[in-house]
């Protein structure tokens, strides 16, 4: 798994990254909140490891914005000194899927992570296919005509939506509800733009392939198959 270590502690995080590495995943390190979040932006990652106290801002505001910006999707484990139920229950309740106490033995956070890839592996995380566009869940890769494209984190939603919903009419409203998960002004032009980026990736960019990605006027955007 590609993983996000949000941790301020520079000596544990160097720690755990040597971990993860060893394990054979590959682990980027951030040491405050906005960093942390700048990066998860930036780059796809299959989850992210997050301590709640940072500097700039605190894990569970982190844990709000990444949904805010569209990345609820990726899992997020708590790594944290605040132990007390209060604290496990509200870090779950922001959005993530374990909550583990420091100090801990790494043994059991990369058994934790086995456990989280084994739920990964189920039916729904099976690669989604469309002619000669490919999407793997799992491991967060596409590909078409077998050439990786590289996405960001809110394109790879829309498009695994699309996917999902393949030779259907998916409307703006139900994007903006999956791929936003917050509410935000309809009468903007957000979706539409990260359609067209999406389309040159996809089909503007292999213009001897047929086009894939249609907007259906009035309607939504579907991917043709």
């Amino acid at each position: 798994m590609r993983i996000l270590l949000i941790e301020d502690e520079v000596r544990l995080a160097s720690f755990v990254q040597q971990g993860l590495s060893q394990a054979g995943h590959v682990a980027d390190v951030a040491h405050s909140g906005p960093e942390g979040l700048e990066r998860a932006a930036t780059v796809a990652y299959d989850l992210i490891l997050l301590d709640m106290m940072l500097p700039g801002q605190n894990g569970l505001d982190v844990l709000r914005n990444l949904r805010e910006f569209g990345l609820g999707a990726v899992p997020v484990i708590i790594l944290s000194a605040l132990s007390d139920t209060a604290h496990v229950i509200r870090g779950l309740d922001a959005g993530a899927v374990d909550y583990l106490r420091k100090p801990f033995e790494l043994d059991e956070l990369l058994a934790r992570l086995r456990a989280l890839d084994r739920q990964r592996a189920q039916p729904g995380a099976a690669p989604l296919q469309v002619a000669d566009l490919e999407l793997d869940p799992l491991h967060r890769a596409v590909t078409r005509a077998g050439q990786p494209i590289s996405l960001t984190n809110r394109e790879f939603a829309l498009l695994e939506l699309l996917l999902r919903n393949a030779g259907r009419v998916v409307p703006k409203t139900r994007i903006a509800e999956k791929v936003w998960e917050v509410d935000f002004d309809m009468g903007s032009n957000v979706i539409e733009v990260h359609v067209s980026q999406l389309r040159r990736k996809l089909d503007k960019a292999f213009p001897h392939l047929p086009p894939l990605l249609e907007t259906v006027v009035g309607h939504g955007y579907r991917i043709k198959n």
